[in-house]
């Protein structure tokens, strides 16, 4: 099979050319090449080319560097711009996948190719005929919820052979292989940022505008902030205050205005109510893939997830006319933040389904049985 591998430098994508040199396929490696954003380019990204060299000069394969910079930052990273400048929470990591890596990589030179295969930690499942992009064996290193924008043309170009395994493996297999990045450092941080420091970002391309912080509860004013773009809902960390932990529960775009709440326990930081808009389902709509438990209100049960996280909430995905789509979640959720994504998994949680938008518009629905709950939270 004719595959172009997309490599970075990491252990993971070395470990995918091994394993898919080793079954004897016909490999082409990539590396997408992204500058900073005034222009110049990324001394990180040197250091991963070197790298991608020595594992093509490994295996005898071809090695590509092929440029992304303009789309990359006309798309992505405006998106996410647009994004923090409207209030809400953007997720540049999960439209990367979707605009770039499967989007203008595939349409240029992914389409010359059986498969186009990646270091991501995920599995694709085929069942009656279908595709779906299914969870991997190492639960913490699962990346479905950033792949859960793909769209079903895309997943089916895709291979993951990493799926089945867990990271201690994959850097077993490293070590055995005498890769030059066995031992390399994982990446942290928004894809393709490389060193760049997400604050330092946001702040060279929207500056700082002091507002006041104030306390949800009491309306005093506690302290002053850098602008609301700096913050998201259940953000705690990095907010200056003493007395904490505090965290963001509300901002007020118009006024530049950031609301927190005391305390771990604190009631404002939680619901159980997640508005959504603009699904993606990846390859069928789960209300026809999922026996819908009641048909005057359309609900299914799910398993799902507002953060990357090893951890799997459960709830029902609900659709009703004048509401809308939403999750109705079974335990509190820590931190919704509009503009963020709900990935959404079937019950077992072995199927991400796909994912859609957290909606600013909260509603104050009830549960559909709140005899014995607690609605004062919502």
């Amino acid at each position: 099979m004719k595959i172009a591998v997309l490599i970075s430098g990491g252990v993971d994508s070395a470990v995918v050319v091994h394993k898919l040199y080793a079954e004897g396929h016909d490999l082409h490696l990539f590396y997408i090449r992204i500058g900073m954003d005034n222009g110049e380019g990324d001394c990180s990204a040197d250091e991963d080319i070197e790298m991608c060299s020595l594992i093509a000069r490994k295996y005898g394969l071809p090695l590509k560097v092929v440029s992304l910079h303009e789309e990359y930052w006309n798309h992505v990273m405006a998106y996410t711009l647009d994004t923090v400048k409207k209030g809400l929470t953007p997720h540049p990591d999960m439209m990367c996948n979707k605009l770039i890596k499967f989007g203008f990589f595939e349409q240029r030179w992914g389409k010359d190719f059986d498969k186009t295969a990646t270091g991501h930690y995920a599995s694709i499942k085929e069942i009656d005929g279908k595709y779906f992009l299914a969870t991997a064996n190492d639960p913490v290193k699962d990346q479905t919820d950033f792949l859960a924008q793909i769209s079903y043309e895309q997943l089916s170009h895709l291979m993951f052979p990493l799926g089945n395994l867990p990271k201690s493996e994959v850097r077993k297999i490293a070590w055995e292989a005498q890769l030059p990045n066995a031992t390399r450092k994982d990446s942290q941080g928004i894809c393709f940022l490389g060193k760049i420091d997400y604050s330092d970002f946001i702040a060279r391309h929207l500056g700082e505008k002091e507002g006041p912080v104030i306390e949800i509860e009491t309306g005093k004013k506690i302290g002053l902030h850098k602008g609301y773009w700096f913050y998201t809902i259940g953000q705690r960390k990095g907010l200056g205050l003493s007395g904490g932990p505090w965290f963001v529960v509300k901002k007020n775009v118009k006024d530049n205005v950031i609301y927190v709440s005391n305390g771990y326990d604190t009631r404002m930081q939680y619901g159980r109510i997640i508005p959504l808009e603009e699904p993606n389902w990846i390859t069928q709509s789960p209300f026809e893939l999922l026996q819908i438990k009641n048909s005057d209100e359309n609900y299914i049960d799910i398993s799902f997830k507002t953060r990357h996280t090893p951890e799997f909430l459960s709830g029902r995905l609900i659709q009703r006319d004048l509401e809308g789509i939403y999750i109705e979640s079974d335990e509190d959720v820590q931190g919704i933040a509009p503009g963020q994504f709900a990935i959404v998994y079937t019950p077992d949680k072995t199927i991400c389904l796909g994912s859609a938008m957290i909606s600013i518009n909260v509603k104050k629905k009830r549960h559909r049985n709140n005899k014995n709950k607690d609605n004062s939270h919502e």
